[in-house]
């Protein structure tokens, strides 16, 4: 919502914003694009007599600036319906959807138009290091967008991308998520075979080639063109040496067209890279100039993000959340620190994550860390339903739940040695849980 924010300031419009908890790095970005930031969802907010008001899916009926708008007859639209409607149609768009590596992909897609002088706009749900800024019009037809398969608002029960109408749909990876809104697998299934249906004849589909959901969902209908990743008859890679800038060969239909350097390590995000090179070439941009791009690419905020360093201890920033991303992120960092102590801390408040569906899970997905530190509260709106410290005993002495912040930071800190690497994780603010960390860290005498 603050990157349909920044676009509605960019098309002219007068744009103010509220919500209940706004934090970096969005917070930053829209005071900058001169957006006044509104704590909290008052009822008084009608006296600003917008001409529209654009309602994100963190908006529920009982909200009480939704029951004014609605008691009053005011004029409302949800974000993705604004950004179809105003922004994408005429376009070309670059959808990029999947349970997992969507807001890295999409980045990686964006970065490679802009280096080819595509010019492209784009909407990420993220900031990427490359741009500075999560969303911006774009001086050209095309546009990339990260495409939810989250539902769209209250009163419309549909997954985002529904709005979007991709020329170019990309299909990363499918798993269970989402277990407010969706019953099982198949339900999420079903609203991308609905995006499917909605990719035009000339367009084209890019697709992970080893994932079974996306094949039950090929197998329901596919009216469009194409092309597989992660798969040896379409782009795979190949000959891939972590040690050398994690470097790969790139390869299509068996011929290998260039050999990419990637900053980031991690199968993941090979299959990010290839994804975004067969999307941008779907433009007409030649893989040898996506590959190029991608050399430079620096990634995106709260995505192994590095946030400093206190006493020889390094504080990463994440926003793995569910136990896939949790364990391929570890794996990740691992394969950078080696033998390295990792203290993993954890802040499991995604709505799947508070209503239990995933937490036989946790523990597995956190057996890659030395230390785990886990954070649940125990009451408000991100509390968990379940026992944290249930979940984290699998793993024994290693792992340690926290309802406090402050208990969190003191273990933390004590715990932690000269070399080690403390990743935190979380989908949220986490109570600015870094910046508390590195401070602790550098006022700890003498250091370990």
């Amino acid at each position: 919502m603050g990157g349909v924010a920044r676009l509605a300031r960019a098309a002219g419009h007068t744009v103010t914003g509220c919500d209940a908890n706004v934090y970096p790095p969005m917070s930053d970005q829209l005071r900058g694009a001169g957006i006044e930031l509104i704590e909290g969802f008052a009822a008084d907010q009608l006296r600003l007599k917008p001409d529209l008001f654009v309602i994100g899916n963190v908006v529920s009926r009982g909200n009480p600036l939704m029951e004014a708008i609605l008691d009053a007859g005011a004029a409302f639209v949800s974000g993705p319906q604004w950004i179809g409607a105003h922004l994408l149609r005429g376009r070309w768009v670059l959808a990029v959807a999947g349970t997992h590596g969507k807001t890295t992909t999409t980045s990686m897609l964006a970065w490679i138009l802009e280096h080819a002088g595509l010019a492209p706009g784009f909407l990420i749900g993220g900031v990427p290091q490359d741009f500075g800024v999560s969303a911006r019009a774009g001086a050209s037809d095309f546009f990339v967008i990260e495409a939810d398969e989250y539902d769209t608002a209250f009163f419309d029960k549909r997954s985002k991308f529904m709005h979007y109408f991709p020329r170019t749909a990309v299909l990363n990876n499918l798993e269970y998520d989402h277990a407010d809104i969706f019953a099982d697998l198949s339900a999420i299934e079903t609203q991308f075979h609905h995006l499917v249906r909605c990719v035009p004849q000339s367009g084209r589909l890019v697709v992970n080639g080893r994932d079974e959901a996306l094949a039950r969902v090929l197998a329901r209908g596919l009216w469009s063109e194409r092309e597989a990743f992660d798969d040896e008859a379409g782009w795979s890679a190949r000959n891939v040496d972590e040690r050398a800038e994690h470097a790969f060969d790139v390869a299509f239909g068996g011929a290998v067209v260039g050999r990419c350097a990637l900053p980031m390590a991690g199968a993941h995000n090979r299959s990010n890279a290839l994804a975004a090179i067969a999307a941008a070439r779907h433009v007409g941009v030649p893989p040898r100039v996506a590959i190029e791009a991608l050399a430079r690419f620096q990634g995106v905020k709260r995505r192994m993000e590095t946030r400093g360093a206190a006493q020889g201890v390094a504080v990463y920033d994440d926003f793995a959340h569910h136990p896939t991303a949790i364990e391929t992120t570890i794996a990740g960092l691992r394969r950078r620190v080696g033998d390295a102590r990792i203290l993993a801390v954890l802040e499991p408040r995604s709505n799947t994550m508070k209503l239990g569906a995933m937490k036989a899970r946790l523990a597995p997905s956190l057996a890659g860390a030395d230390l785990v530190f886990g954070y649940g509260e125990r009451a408000g709106r991100n509390a968990l339903g379940w026992d944290l410290a249930e979940a984290l005993a699998p793993l024994g002495a290693r792992a340690t739940a926290f309802h406090e912040i402050g208990a969190l930071v003191e273990a933390v800190t004590a715990a932690a040695r000269h070399g080690d690497h403390v990743l935190v994780m979380s989908n949220g603010g986490f109570g600015g849980v870094h910046g508390k960390l590195l401070d602790a860290l550098a006022a700890r005498q003498g250091g370990r």
